[in-house]
C-alpha cells in the first residue's frame, strides 16, 4: 500500500529527518505539507521539495497557534512529527544541580508539541490513516547525567501506546533513531566529526552513523502499514543490544 494520493503533513519538515520524509514521501506519490517554527525555513524546504510540497509556519509551543496551523491545511491522511528542541540535553548534569524549572522545557516540544499537534489535528486527519512520532535511542540507552531527557523520551513511547489505543482505529506509532547525520553536525569541524561519529558507533553491528534517508524509511512504512499501530521502530544501527 503506497502513498499516492496521500496528503501528509511533517511538522519539522523543513531539514534533518523530516525533510527527508517530506522528500520520501513525495517520491512515493504523496503530496507533502511541512510546518516548521520559521517561515523562512518552510519556504526554503518548500522550494527544494518541488511542486507536490506546500507549507505554513507552526510554533507548537503555542496551542492557538497550532489549532489556526491544521485550520489552514484542512484534510489530510498522515501526521509525522519530527520537531524538536534538544539543546537542553547536550550537556550531562546532576539531578542534584538540575534546574528544574528549566528542565520543564525539555518536554515542551517534543512531547507537549506532539499532544498540542494530535490534539487539533484530529478533526482533520482521515480516520484510516496515522500518526508518528519520534523519540530517541536515550530512551533505551541511558548515560549518567541525562535522567530526565531518559525519561522525556520513554514520556514519548508510552504516549503512543496510549494513544492507538485511545484514537483507534486511527494509527499511531514511533520512529526511534540513534545518531543521524543531520546539520545539527554541521556546526562541527569535519575531523572532530568525524571522531565523534567513530566513538559513537564503533561497537554496533552496523558501525557508521545513519543517514537521514535511511531513517524516513521507516516513517514511511509506519503511514504505508495498515496494520501496524502502538510500536516503536528503532533505526539504530542495532546499537541499543550492546
Amino acid at each position: 500500500m503506497g502513498l499516492e494520493g496521500k496528503r501528509v503533513v511533517v511538522i519539522g519538515g523543513t531539514s534533518g529527518i523530516g525533510f527527508a520524509v517530506a522528500e520520501t514521501a513525495i517520491g512515493d506519490g504523496a503530496s507533502v505539507v511541512v510546518g516548521s517554527s520559521q517561515q523562512a525555513n518552510v519556504d526554503g524546504a518548500v522550494g527544494k521539495l518541488g511542486q507536490a510540497a506546500s507549507g505554513r509556519a507552526v510554533n507548537v509551543r503555542d496551542e492557538g497557534n497550532v489549532e489556526a496551523f491544521f485550520a489552514g491545511v484542512g484534510a489530510f491522511d498522515h501526521l509525522v512529527f519530527t520537531a524538536g528542541d534538544w539543546s537542553n540535553l547536550r550537556t550531562p548534569t546532576a539531578l542534584a544541580e538540575t534546574d528544574l524549572e528549566a528542565a520543564k522545557g525539555l518536554q515542551d516540544v517534543r512531547y507537549w508539541g506532539a499532544v498540542r499537534a494530535i490534539k487539533h489535528a484530529l478533526g482533520h486527519i482521515s480516520p484510516e490513516g496515522s500518526i508518528t512520532l519520534t523519540n530517541g535511542t536515550i530512551a533505551h540507552r541511558p548515560r549518567k547525567g541525562t535522567p530526565l531527557s531518559t525519561a522525556m523520551a520513554g514520556s514519548i513511547e508510552h504516549l503512543v501506546l496510549g494513544l492507538s489505543v485511545d484514537l483507534a482505529p486511527l494509527r499511531v506509532n514511533c520512529v526511534c533513531p540513534a545518531g543521524i547525520r543531520t546539520g545539527v553536525w554541521d556546526s562541527i569541524p569535519e575531523e572532530t566529526r568525524a571522531a565523534s561519529f567513530e566513538r559513537m558507533t564503533a561497537r554496533q553491528p552496523i558501525a557508521r552513523i545513519g543517514e537521514p534517508a535511511e531513517v524516513a524509511e521507516a516513517y514511511l512504512y509506519l503511514m504505508r502499514g495498515g496494520y501496524t499501530t502502538g510500536q516503536v521502530l528503532r533505526v539504530d544501527g542495532g546499537g541499543p543490544m550492546l
